[in-house]
């Protein structure tokens, strides 16, 4: 019978969700500069890293994905184990390389099937597939029944963010330095998305960051009526006010007994900055 390891990238966030699965995970790294990086979450905090964002402006952090040559250890060391192949899930291509990287990587190694699943997302839906894809595994269910529920959790998922400050988004060349200029000075914060091929999105353009959330949490009302669906909060070391506001503004209208919120991990911090909200959401299968 195959025995299938589950990997799944940093970017999921998966670290600050609880679950009882052994899953491999491909840090990416967070760099200062040539001599100071960091695994994403091992190495540097989601606490420490929002922290110097905001009291070390000079210090820019920039991000790579897992160096081809752990990630051929990851391979070997699975194969070592008993396993017979991987499915390794990724954030979305737009969004980086990764997926290019470990289909070539993957080829390192013999007797070995990789199969790379793009998940057309980041942080908590990625983190889900991972977490379904190893409980089904766990249920021997086959690669094709995985990659049924993997295909319905991208094309079943939603995610809305406003971002606190324009700066990561300018440095990071999301927003033009002019564009971005024009905006500070109108305090106009963009409200994201990512769209159906997993690229960021400007849906609307609103005044101040408070005036942001308000019409976040208008949009995410309006998106879900209807729906039976799993409701989320993911953000960027945002405080505890923030996210009940979030929670009272969403339960005006739908009363769920429970909106869970999960920390935007260092390497997606990186490029929205601290003090990022996104309301989200998964449909019931």
């Amino acid at each position: 019978m195959t025995k299938t390891k589950v990997i799944v990238c940093s970017n999921s966030g998966i670290d600050y969700v609880k679950h009882p699965y052994d899953i491999e995970v491909f840090r990416s790294i967070v760099q200062y500069s040539e001599n100071e990086k960091y695994d994403d979450y091992t190495e540097i905090s989601a606490e420490t890293f929002y922290n110097r964002l905001v009291t070390d402006k000079e210090s820019f952090p920039h991000t790579a994905y897992v160096t081809p040559g752990h990630m051929i250890e990851v391979f070997e060391k699975a194969k070592k184990d008993g396993y017979d192949s991987a499915l390794v899930i990724v954030i979305a291509k737009p969004l980086s390389g990764l997926y290019n990287a470990v289909e070539l990587y993957s080829k390192e190694v013999d007797d070995f099937k990789v199969t790379v699943y793009d998940s057309n997302c980041l942080a908590y839906p990625e983190a889900l597939m991972a977490i379904e894809a190893a409980r089904m595994f766990n249920e021997d269910k086959s690669l094709e029944e995985v990659l049924k529920r993997l295909d319905f959790i991208k094309t079943h998922n939603h995610m809305i963010f406003a971002v606190d400050t324009l700066e990561y988004l300018i440095k990071n060349g999301r927003l033009s330095r002019v564009a971005g200029m024009f905006a500070n000075m109108l305090s106009i914060r963009p409200i994201l998305d990512l769209d159906e091929n997993g690229k960021v999105r400007t849906l609307e353009k609103v005044r101040t960051a408070k005036a942001a959330r308000k019409r976040l949490a208008q949009m995410f009302v309006e998106e879900i009526e209807g729906k039976d669906v799993m409701p989320f909060i993911l953000h960027a070391n945002a405080s505890k006010e923030i996210l009940d506001e979030l929670r009272a503004m969403v339960n005006e209208k739908h009363q769920f007994t429970e909106i869970p919120d999960y920390l935007l991990t260092p390497v997606v911090g990186s490029h929205t900055g601290p003090g990022t909200v996104c309301l989200g959401y998964i449909i019931k299968e």
